[in-house]
């Protein structure tokens, strides 16, 4: 017992120069093997460091470094300026548009030549019948006939003339004209007159779910409108091509 004591005392007694060098031990360690001479030593410098006045005013380095920086700007404004006024106006190509410019109509299509050669002779022949269409629901309707369109066309008042210009077939009682898949709207013309609206009865249509009690009622009216067919018409050959 009394060799481990003494052991322990001979320990706590070696001096500092037996422990390893200061960079090999944590940093804690480290601070707590410097000894007081150090510390007091290194205080006044620190102190003197944190208490020095610092001076605003930029050192000349800096100074010179503004300077060429505020020169390489003011080049590159000037580089800019001249490039962009002196380059030429942007070409637009043929066929393009450009901004604001009003689309010129297309030149009309030269028709086929059996269409000119039995044009004439549909024109010739009375009883025309064409298959016009509306909202792409097609009606073959002739000269007096009466149209009821199955929905109220918006912004149709009574005495409002119409005119159909897409039609897929045209035709009389000899000759027919079919178009792939509509006609030129040069070949014919038909107009309508638009008689007025109508309305069914109302309809009311119960709703109910199997074993519930609750029913539901739904209401419709629905509404048409009514065309008549005042004018249909086959050009002649030279007020095709005027």
């Amino acid at each position: 017992m009394s060799r481990a004591l003494l052991r322990s005392i001979l320990e706590l007694r070696t001096p500092a120069a037996r422990l390893p060098p200061s960079y090999l031990l944590p940093l804690g360690a480290r601070f707590l093997s410097q000894t007081p001479q150090n510390i007091e030593a290194t205080r006044p410098t620190i102190q003197s460091s944190l208490h020095q006045p610092q001076s605003t005013k930029p050192s000349a380095a800096v100074t010179s470094t503004i300077a060429a920086a505020a020169a390489a700007a003011s080049a590159t404004a000037t580089i800019t300026t001249t490039t962009t006024a002196s380059s030429s106006p942007t070409t637009i190509p043929e066929g393009v548009l450009a901004p604001g410019q009003p689309a010129t109509p297309l030149a009309p299509t030269s028709l086929d030549p059996s269409v000119r050669t039995l044009l004439p002779l549909l024109a010739s022949q009375p009883g025309h019948y064409v298959t016009v269409h509306i909202h792409a629901k097609p009606y073959l309707v002739t000269a007096g006939d009466r149209v009821r369109l199955p929905f109220k066309m918006p912004g149709a008042v009574p005495g409002d003339v119409l005119r159909l210009n897409r039609a897929s077939v045209l035709g009389s009682r000899d000759l027919t004209l079919r178009g792939a898949p509509y006609l030129d709207e040069r070949l014919f013309e038909c107009r309508a007159v638009v008689l007025g609206t109508e309305s069914e009865p109302m309809r009311v249509l119960i709703k109910k779910k199997q074993r519930t009690r609750r029913k539901k009622h739904v209401r419709s009216k629905h509404k048409y409108t009514m065309l008549r067919i005042s004018e249909l018409k086959v050009n002649r050959l030279d007020e095709v091509e005027a």
